[in-house]
């Protein structure tokens, strides 16, 4: 399940936005403790560039992103902590 949901996130980003870069970090380990863990896999840092994000601001960039994984939170996916670089 842990690395399904990674590799069901970077698909879903490089299918919308055609990242030149782009890491994604299960940082599930962190969170032990934490109501949200459940067991690992549902916390996970995003960093990356993509052109269609240039020009928009943090705020909308984060929107963009959190928008493909609606259907997945709270459930799947606890956490996105995001860097657009």
């Amino acid at each position: 399940m842990i690395t399904s949901t990674r590799a069901y996130i970077v698909s879903r980003i490089q299918q919308a936005f055609a990242p030149s870069y782009l890491e994604v970090i299960d940082e599930s380990d962190q969170h032990i403790g934490h109501a949200g863990h459940q067991g690992g896999g549902r916390h996970f840092a995003i960093i990356i560039t993509a052109d269609c994000l240039n020009g928009i601001t943090r705020i909308e960039a984060h929107r963009k992103i959190y928008a493909l994984f609606i259907d997945k939170m709270p459930d799947q996916i606890h956490a996105l902590k995001i860097k657009v670089i």
